[in-house]
């Protein structure tokens, strides 16, 4: 079980490999630390040869998702996953259950009760599966989907 979510997709070109690596730099802010920040291009990240890292350019969302990926002369492939930031973010609010529920076995009034650990796993449960899952499909589709119009590109499904 991965604790959070991550997405591969492989990409066929439309053009040939230079021409869409040129769109690519021209659309990239250069930039050492993936944060968000107000620009006029679409991404920012480090470009390599033809291997890259970016992010959304988009103030807030946009640094959710990061894109790593190579772009050879006929094909490409993408892998989206959660910026380590917002892993620990994600990571201490998971862990808010499990806190609350030593908080009320040592601090609280009430007796223990053995249904409080089901609620702790249904929370934890309920926080990876529905809130992280959901925000990581709606923002790396996004993300993916700006990635598609700037390099003029065709998913190849999995």
């Amino acid at each position: 079980m991965n604790i959070f979510p991550t997405k591969e997709q492989t990409f066929k070109l439309i053009g040939d490999q230079n021409a869409t690596l040129d769109r690519l730099v021209r659309r990239t802010e250069k930039s050492e630390k993936l944060t968000s920040q107000y620009t006029d291009k679409s991404f920012r990240g480090m470009i390599n040869g033809n291997q890259f890292k970016i992010i959304s350019s988009v103030i807030g969302r946009g640094a959710f998702c990061v894109m790593t990926g190579e772009i050879n002369s006929a094909n490409g492939y993408v892998k989206v996953e959660i910026h380590k930031v917002f892993r620990i973010l994600l990571s201490v609010f998971l862990f808010f259950p499990v806190i609350g529920f030593f908080a009320i076995t040592f601090f609280g009034e009430e007796d223990f009760s053995p249904i409080f650990i089901l609620v702790v796993i249904a929370q934890i449960f309920m926080i990876r599966y529905i809130f992280i899952e959901i925000a990581f499909k709606f923002l790396s589709k996004e993300s993916l989907n700006k990635l598609r119009d700037v390099l003029d590109i065709e998913w190849i499904k999995n």
